[in-house]
């Protein structure tokens, strides 16, 4: 008799809360371990102490990301422009003021997604359904048995799976989980060497009661190449009822406590935008450095480097195995349009699949 095909999904970031989401549009369930104790991946929305949604991952995008938005639309999900009105600021010495400049209006906007952007994946995981979705859940290694993939997991978990769809950062993949039969010396060597987007990325947040630098004539928006604060934006909310700034530190930073980077963030923006900035009501921020986005370290000597490469296109372990994470998308890899298109271009091969659903006894 026909059994319905056991899909398996590595990661629940975006790639695979969107994977799951479309397979679930075709009939086909598929069941979503994630290694972290939440949803959502590079994608991280807080809540401060006065409500505001604060962003510690993945926050914008633009019209040049049709297949994320048709996506946000479907879903129901509004986007924002985001605030730039003002003086801007930008620093080339520390010994310097910095230069004031305006970016006009009629320039393509960047856009953030009402509420946060982890509406997104909590919609998406809504919809697949939170009962497919299995924290907690670090697969260690994936053998081919020949007819199906047994997946082994760091709890003592097992699973049998028809398909496997790897959605989580490729360097990842190649350094945590073990291959039997070993994968190609090709993809073997490719994965450490494919650059997990976001990683060593550091975001900070300051939440405020109201927006100082807005009734100071001030966008929010500052670059700086002299300080810890490398740029920094307006993060109000969609409803101008709640109020932070968001930005960037510079990557030494991480050598820092974090009650160090905060002293030298006040005193870098108290310098540069205004006194007031001191009268936060909340400090916080992420260094994207832990093991469920990077395993040791890696050599990275160009933006993107390896990001949509051909031999991740490929089906592997007699086409059983398959890889989708953001940095396999061979458009907008590292971003979330990458995301969504890596999940649909997985979905496209469905067709492919169908033939292959026979008669297990």
């Amino acid at each position: 008799m026909n059994h319905p095909q056991r899909i398996y999904i590595l990661g629940a970031g975006l790639s695979g809360l969107t994977l799951a989401y479309l397979l679930a549009k075709k009939d086909l369930q598929a069941t979503i371990l994630e290694a972290s104790p939440r949803i959502g991946g590079r994608i991280q929305t807080i809540q401060g102490p006065n409500g505001t949604p604060l962003e510690l991952g993945a926050t914008w995008f633009s019209d040049m990301h049709p297949n994320l938005i048709a996506l946000l639309n479907e879903l129901g999900l509004k986007k924002f422009p985001q605030f730039s009105k003002g003086k801007s600021l930008f620093q080339t010495k520390s010994f310097e003021p910095p230069q004031e400049f305006h970016v006009p209006e009629a320039q393509q906007p960047s856009y953030r997604i009402e509420g946060g952007t982890q509406r997104l994946t909590d919609t998406l995981a809504s919809k697949v359904g939170h009962e497919n979705i299995l924290t907690n859940c670090k697969v260690t290694a994936i053998t081919d048995t020949g007819d199906e993939l047994q997946i082994s997991s760091a709890n003592g978990a097992s699973f049998q799976a028809d398909k496997v769809i790897v959605c989580m950062p490729p360097q990842l993949a190649g350094h945590t989980i073990q291959y039997t039969p070993t994968l190609p010396d090709n993809l073997t060597n490719l994965l450490p060497n494919v650059q997990t987007w976001m990683a060593g990325s550091i975001k900070f947040i300051l939440e405020y009661k109201y927006p100082f630098w807005r009734e100071k004539g001030y966008s929010g928006m500052l670059y700086s190449h002299a300080g810890i604060v490398t740029e920094m934006y307006d993060h109000t909310d969609y409803w101008e009822t709640h109020f932070a700034l968001a930005g960037f530190l510079n990557g030494g930073a991480a050598a820092y406590t974090k009650e160090v980077r905060k002293e030298f963030v006040i005193a870098q923006l108290a310098e540069m935008l205004d006194p007031e900035v001191s009268q936060h009501i909340w400090y916080e921020d992420k260094v994207w450095n832990d093991d469920h986005i990077i395993s040791g370290h890696q050599r990275i000597v160009r933006p993107h480097q390896n990001n949509g490469h051909p031999l991740l296109q490929n089906a592997y372990m007699n086409g059983k195995l398959h890889f989708s994470a953001t940095e396999s998308s061979t458009q907008f890899p590292g971003y979330m349009e990458g995301a969504v298109i890596s999940a649909m271009e997985v979905v496209r091969k469905i067709g492919d699949w169908g033939s292959e659903i026979g008669d297990r006894r």
